[in-house]
Formats: structure tokens, sequence, C-alpha cells
């Protein structure tokens, strides 16, 4: 338990289902109350009845964390409900449709980069803000990926937003650490979520080859590190990355994380290059 949480007033967007809602439910039993957010109405009512059944005091808001002005109204009712934010986690984003490089519509890098960057642009930005007038030390964890220094094929967009959270997370520490606000993010790796319970567990050992501790990830992994990182425990920590990933980090990109040529690059595909298909 980190006791300097209770009581402090915890926002984090995306928070309806999977690591969100995991880190919103570490950060209720940490005494914190909570500002939800998402775009999925139904599921994040759901969540946050369930954290008031256990206690928790919630603020829960349907917003688009990719448009300022939603944004911007968020962290004003999170103010009039109880003075402002002390953590921001910045969970939002998304990782699917995946699209080849050939393919990938203008449209699909767009919303991509919108979600999962711009978005974390905004909601620090504002939050930030906020902590500095009211002379908060607050502490903001982003969210990224193992994606952003390993490659995936055809997520080119994913990779790339993910790879400016970490560039934004290291240039965001410096402008605010004059100001006693920490930016911080964490890089899951292979998570299990209730998005993949319908693999059963054939399905989460595929996923587990190329893992080094030999098992997927859990929610509460997660949630455990954001939780620290918002902690005075991590009071000297600011612009780092704490990849949660069973090692995937530390060793050479593994050939399972490839992805197989869609069918539709077939005529792309040279006869030197057929190998890939098998990918």
């Amino acid at each position: 338990m980190y006791h300097d949480l209770h009581g402090k007033v915890a926002m984090v967007t995306g928070s309806a289902q999977g690591i969100g809602r995991g880190i919103a439910q570490r950060l209720a039993g940490e005494g914190c109350k909570l500002v939800l957010n998402d775009i999925a109405e139904d599921a994040l009512a759901l969540t946050a009845g369930e954290l008031r059944e256990q206690g928790a005091q919630v603020l829960s808001i349907v917003a688009d964390v990719g448009s300022r002005a939603q944004v911007a109204a968020m962290f004003a009712q999170a103010e009039a409900w109880q003075g402002g934010v002390d953590v921001l986690v910045n969970n939002a984003g998304w990782s699917v449709p995946v699209s080849h490089l050939l393919e990938m519509t203008e449209s699909h890098w767009d919303d991509v980069l919108r979600t999962n960057l711009k978005s974390m642009f905004l909601c620090t930005q504002i939050a930030a803000r906020s902590m500095v007038e009211a002379g908060r030390d607050g502490s903001i964890v982003c969210l990224s990926s193992f994606g952003a220094t390993r490659a995936h094929r055809a997520m080119a967009a994913y990779d790339a937003s993910k790879g400016g959270v970490e560039g934004f997370t290291r240039a965001a520490a410096l402008d605010l650490a004059p100001f006693g606000v920490r930016v911080n993010a964490i890089g899951p790796g292979a998570i299990h979520t209730e998005f993949f319970e319908h693999e059963g567990v054939k399905g989460q050992k595929q996923r587990a080859r190329p893992v080094p501790l030999g098992r997927v990830g859990q929610v509460q992994d997660i949630a455990s590190g954001a939780a620290f990182l918002a902690s005075s425990e991590a009071s000297y920590i600011t612009g780092q990355v704490l990849y949660i990933d069973g090692g995937m980090h530390a060793q050479l990109r593994p050939p399972e994380m490839d992805r197989p040529l869609p069918d539709s690059l077939g005529r792309f595909r040279r006869a030197d290059h057929a190998h890939l298909q098998d990918q």
C-alpha cells in the first residue's frame, strides 16, 4: 500500500475496460478518489458502479480525449468535484485494427495518432496547468508499449504513436520538473485482459511463447507499476519508461512477433522474399 495516495484525486482515461479498468481498481484500493473516463458509456457506467459498491468515490465522464474541448470540459468537471487532480494516468488508446503500410489510409494514421498521442498532449497539458496553478506535486503516467522500440508488422501507425509517447514523456518531464510535476511512462508487454478471454488457455500459451518469463502478464502487473509511479515512493523518478513485459524488451525481437503478410499484398512480394510469407 502507498499510504500517501489515500485521498488523492486520480484521473484514468480509457478506464472502462482492460488495463485502464485494472489501474482504476488498484488506485481505488489505495484510497484514491477517481475520475473515470472513456467513450464506451455503458462499460464505463458498469465499472464506475462496481467501484462505488466497493466504497470508492467516483466521478464518471464520457469524453473523447482527442478533442481539446471535451478534455477541457472533463477537467473542469473534475475541478468542480474535487478541486482538480493529483494523478493523471493517460491510458486511452487503441492498437486495432492493424493496417499494412502499403495499404494504410490517411484516416487510419490520423485516428491512431489522435487517440494514442494527441490525447496525451491534451490531457497532460491541461492537467499540468491545473496542478501548477494549485501548487500540487502531481504525477502523470503515460501508457506506452514495447512497440515504441520494437516494431510490429502492419502496425506502423501504432508503433509511431508509442514512440511519440515516450519522446513526449521525456520532454514533458523536463518542462514540468521545476514545478514538482513528474511524468513517466509504462511499457506493457503481452498482457491478458478480457479482450483475450475468447482465446482460452491455448491462446495465452501462444502469446507467452516469446516472453522470457514464460507467461503473459496480468492487468494487476501494470496497475502495480502505475500505483508505484503515482506515489511518493517514486518521488525522484521522472522522464522514465518502466517496461512491464516479462523480459521482452531485454531480448532481440523474436520471430513470433511478426504478423504474416496479408494476401492482398501478394502482387508486391518478390520471389527472393518469399520466405516472408511464413513469418
